[in-house]
């Protein structure tokens, strides 16, 4: 089982840096980073996990730049957004963003994409929060046309392109894409149609919630073997992973802390006997 990990980089904790080459030499997967652009002060919207929201949230490194440093100092580590907020971005430069960070890095780059839980961050981009999950998918669509071989035009409700040159291409051909959410049939038949796997968070209700998203990706016409489904930010014990080996997971990503560098080291170690 490959393990990867994640982590709220800041400008008060380990550098991109000093983690990538870190994790690479002591043999970890990859690298997934969240992305928040701003946390309004006067918030109504709850914090998902309940209680207050950790400071981390505002102080939150931008991902493609943090991962761009992580793929410089390294050759192996897989790169990844844990989640972007897709919504948030205008898609033609998005596109640019995630092409040119795949291209550099040989194809190491994956996409894990959210819908957003914070209202008021949506709303100072000018997003439709009930509209937003569309929003995304079109998104989507119109980055796929951008990365095609040859120039493609999207035309959507909310972003269309035209038939356009837009180089680099991804080194491997689109990205994988991979959504973050909860467990129902709205997120399952999104990934089928949209993705190519499931980021669960905390990776618990596995068991209950496969039967129904691989029926939903297999009715999609989807073959079942290209499903991906990466437990994330999961703290990892010997009898969970074997847990998410018995169910066919093959990546899990696990939760480092927002710290400085000794405290990250100090848990990549205890995390490392399970290599």
């Amino acid at each position: 089982m490959r393990i990867a990990t994640t982590v709220f980089l800041t400008d008060q904790t380990i550098s991109p840096v000093r983690l990538a080459r870190e994790l690479e030499q002591r043999g970890f997967a990859g690298l997934y980073l969240p992305e928040h652009t701003h946390i309004p002060v006067e918030r109504t919207t709850p914090y998902p996990a309940g209680g207050e929201l950790p400071p981390e949230y505002g102080r939150t490194l931008e991902p493609f730049t943090a991962l761009a440093q992580a793929a410089a100092v390294t050759e192996r580590l897989a790169l990844a957004t844990g989640i972007s907020l897709v919504a948030q971005h205008d898609p033609i430069d998005l596109a640019k963003q995630i092409a040119t960070l795949d291209f550099l890095s040989g194809g190491r780059f994956t996409l894990g994409v959210g819908y957003g839980w914070n209202r008021e961050e949506a709303a100072d981009h000018g997003v439709h929060w009930t509209s937003r999950r569309d929003a995304v998918h079109e998104r989507i669509a119109l980055m796929r046309a951008l990365w095609a071989a040859e120039p493609t035009a999207y035309h959507g409700h909310t972003a269309s392109v035209r038939a356009s040159f837009a180089h680099p291409k991804p080194a491997g051909g689109a990205p994988r894409v991979l959504f973050g959410g909860a467990a129902g049939p709205k997120l399952f038949a999104a990934i089928a149609e949209h993705g190519d796997g499931w980021l669960p968070i905390g990776g618990s209700g596995l068991t209950e919630a496969l039967p129904a998203l691989r029926a939903a990706w297999q009715q999609a016409g989807r073959a079942p073997e290209s499903l991906h489904v990466v437990p994330y930010a999961v703290r990892p014990s010997a009898g969970k992973l074997a847990r998410f080996a018995d169910l066919g997971i093959r990546e899990v990503v696990v939760q480092l802390p927002p710290a400085p560098e000794p405290e990250v080291l100090r848990s990549l170690d205890a995390y490392a006997e399970h290599l």
